[in-house]
């Protein structure tokens, strides 16, 4: 397993897989989070490809979320701003990207990583995928990536997650709720199943694919702006007495 942080691209029999990393449980730093957002973009405007994989590497935790060390280095709102609207553009690319995106997620994810998760357009689990929304446990708040959850799980399912700041949710939590497809005992189960679906996606019609996804999209034109307003919230919070000091902790 590499110790360095990377996204990089395969491209197979029209099947594009992306795949992120980074060596503190793929938690995501703003340049890999930009360097995902481009990746993103980039394979999904290629005539090569019909259908998107995106996955982390490693076997323990798909992303734990915005990284602590960059958090904690934030000094200034503007700054802040910057930092969060990372994940904004992932997700906007994922959600502009004209193909459909397979998540892989092979097990735990903890706040922006649950954003990701919910902005795929068809998600796999194993049953090791508990989900969490930690950020209220350091004075802010999923503020960018809760349009995105509760896009896909509902205004409940999310504010229960998001106030329930320090449990985890098992994976059958989050299938019942909407977010995963299918669970998986094992992660080899779960690769065989994302190959064979991805497959069958290839067989199908490209342009009743992106004219579907538009449909599944439909009244999120304003992401651009609003998770940007977002992003600028988180930013501000950041920089709060009650966030400093509990982020002191993770030094």
């Amino acid at each position: 397993m590499s110790t360095e942080a990377y996204v990089k691209q395969n491209i197979v029999n029209n099947i594009a897989t992306i795949e992120f990393f980074h060596p503190e449980q793929n938690s995501l730093p703003g340049n890999i989070l930009a360097q995902l957002a481009n990746t993103i973009t980039e394979v999904g405007n290629n005539n090569q490809v019909k259908v998107i994989i995106l996955k982390s590497g490693g076997d323990r935790t798909f992303c734990a979320g915005a990284s602590f060390q960059e958090l904690i280095s934030i000094n200034d709102a503007a700054t802040g701003k910057v930092f969060f609207s990372g994940f904004a553009n992932v997700i906007n690319a994922m959600r502009k990207c004209p193909k459909f995106i397979i998540g892989r997620i092979q097990g735990k994810t903890v706040g922006g990583g649950v954003g990701i998760a919910a902005s795929t357009d068809y998600c796999m689990a194993t049953k090791f995928a508990a989900i969490k929304l930690s950020e209220l446990n350091v004075g802010i708040g999923p503020f960018v990536v809760s349009p995105a959850i509760e896009r896909k799980m509902g205004v409940s399912a999310m504010s229960q997650i998001a106030i329930d700041a320090n449990s985890f949710y098992e994976a059958n939590w989050a299938k019942e709720k909407g977010l995963f497809a299918n669970v998986y005992e094992t992660i080899e189960e779960l690769d065989e199943a994302v190959q064979k679906f991805a497959e069958h996606l290839c067989t199908y019609n490209p342009e009743a694919m992106l004219e579907m996804k538009k449909v599944f999209w439909r009244g999120t034109e304003d992401w651009d702006n609003l998770l940007a307003e977002r992003a600028a919230i988180s930013g501000r919070l950041v920089l709060s007495d009650f966030t400093k000091e509990t982020l002191k902790k993770f030094k």
